[in-house]
């Protein structure tokens, strides 16, 4: 279960039986339909870009898709049709939060 507080959800591309789920894609085509949910909605040519509320990435070699919680905000359907996703096909879904990416401190 999510808790109302989480601002991130990573949906990983790992079943709760341990494989990896397919196809290989999964991750960018579930971003590409969520492509219209957007801040100030969709516009033309919003379908060309992902949504920064349901972003595909990979971690640790692991297709995941990060989800906001502003998606859930902006429209409930749109973030049930994700979480529904999620368990219709048995990922695993993590609270968590994004880390920029820092360069390392030169050193002395």
């Amino acid at each position: 279960m999510i808790s109302p507080s989480a601002k991130e959800v990573f949906i990983q591309g790992i079943t709760a039986d341990g494989r990896t789920f397919r196809p290989s894609d999964w991750a960018e085509r579930l971003a590409g339909v969520m492509s219209p949910f957007r801040p100030g909605g969709a516009t033309p040519g919003s379908h060309l870009s992902y949504s920064p509320w349901c972003v595909p990435t990979s971690i640790g070699g692991v297709k995941c898709v990060i989800v906001h919680a502003d998606l859930r905000e902006h429209d409930v359907m749109a973030w049930d049709f994700v979480m529904n996703f999620a368990r219709d096909n048995g990922l695993q879904i993590a609270e968590a939060c994004r880390v920029p990416d820092v360069p390392p401190a030169p050193l002395p």
